[in-house]
């Protein structure tokens, strides 16, 4: 059974010198390839580095939007020069994030839509980070897609079932992380339930958000496994249906990692 991690972050701190460690449980659990983003771009080098020294590790950046604020605006140019590395897969992640950040509102739509505009330009899937932005994230999306097509994936999803249907309207996929093993998810696991399982991913976003029954711990890439048990109770398919069709999700998204993934 192979399982594929869509969105984690390896380089973050807490990780530091157990990646290859880490890189082994993961195997063990049958997660085969993995997606490390890179939230702030001056970071990106040593994201690069971890996907050039680890088969099975391909990588994303953008200006996370928390932190859009804070970095300097990332330019359609930079980001298309960093789409050059056979192992850059996606472009972000990028979005709204008004839970915490509301303040900075104008400068998050702002970078967002450069990082679509990137996206458009290079063919590379968009990876949207979106929470208590239902509305703004909607139109945005929605915005770019009449002036341009372009993939995304909607990274660990758990806004409402408006903003679902409008990604799914435009022929995004949804990605599933452990909230949806926590018992309280019922409304989100629903939302799952009515989407086509041939548009979820699976992903951890560790260190954060283990599932379930390691929830409230430091969260790695072999935890992908706990969210796929509980994604095939969610379609009422088997553990092995559903790592295949997700896997066979990611490759048709991420079309760069999907190749290279069998010499790898």
């Amino acid at each position: 059974m192979e399982l594929v991690d869509s969105h984690c972050h390896l380089d973050f701190a807490d990780f530091d010198g157990e990646v290859p460690d880490l890189l082994a449980r993961a195997r063990a659990a049958g997660v085969t390839r993995m997606v490390t983003i890179c939230t702030r771009l001056r970071h990106e080098p040593r994201v690069r580095a971890l996907a050039e020294a680890h088969p099975g590790v391909f990588y994303a950046a953008g200006t996370h939007p928390m932190s859009a604020a804070e970095e300097p605006l990332a330019t359609l140019d930079e980001l298309i020069a960093l789409t050059k590395h056979p192992k850059f897969v996606g472009i972000g992640e990028t979005g709204l994030d008004y839970h915490y950040t509301a303040d900075s509102a104008a400068i998050q739509a702002t970078s967002l839509r450069i990082h679509i505009q990137a996206a458009q330009e290079t063919g590379l899937p968009l990876i949207i980070h979106a929470r208590d932005a239902d509305d703004d994230m909607a139109r945005i999306l929605g915005e770019g897609m009449k002036i341009k097509p372009y993939t995304c994936v909607m990274h660990c999803f758990s806004s409402g079932e408006g903003l679902a249907r409008a990604a799914l309207e435009m022929g995004f996929y949804l990605s599933m992380s452990g909230i949806a093993t926590f018992p309280k998810s019922g409304a989100l696991r629903d939302i799952f339930a009515a989407a086509p399982m041939n548009r979820i991913l699976l992903e951890t976003d560790s260190p954060y958000l283990a599932p379930i029954p390691h929830r409230g711990k430091r969260n790695e890439p072999a935890y992908t496994a706990f969210t796929a048990k509980t994604g095939a109770q969610i379609f009422g398919v088997t553990e092995a249906e559903f790592a295949a069709v997700t896997t066979a999700n990611f490759d048709r998204l991420f079309t760069r990692a999907a190749a290279p993934a069998k010499a790898a």
